[in-house]
């Protein structure tokens, strides 16, 4: 069985192009669920009029299929909004 784990690490490799940080550093994923051969990821991005939506949803959805799970849904949520965590803060000097 694919673990949650290594679903983390693949969502490790999905880079926000204007950014440059994956959306997992990020804080972009707030769900991983995993029920038998099926995935489910929650996510939100920095904004709703985000321009990169359709692609970064696109590129998680394509990624946690590598892992070799039969189905994977993306839901795209803005509920809490986004915040730009600490960690990455202090990466950015901000």
């Amino acid at each position: 069985m694919i673990t949650r784990e290594e679903v983390i690490e693949k969502l490790k490799t999905v880079l926000d192009p204007d950014i440059g940080i994956d959306v997992w550093t990020l804080g972009f994923i707030y769900e991983i669920n995993i029920k038998e051969n099926d995935a489910e990821i929650v996510m939100t991005l920095t904004t709703p009029l985000c321009h990169l939506q359709s692609f970064l949803k696109e590129e998680v959805e394509n990624a946690v299929r590598e892992l070799g799970f039969g189905t994977v849904f993306v839901r795209i949520t803005f509920d809490p909004p986004w915040k730009l965590p600490e960690k990455v803060r202090n990466m950015m000097g901000v």
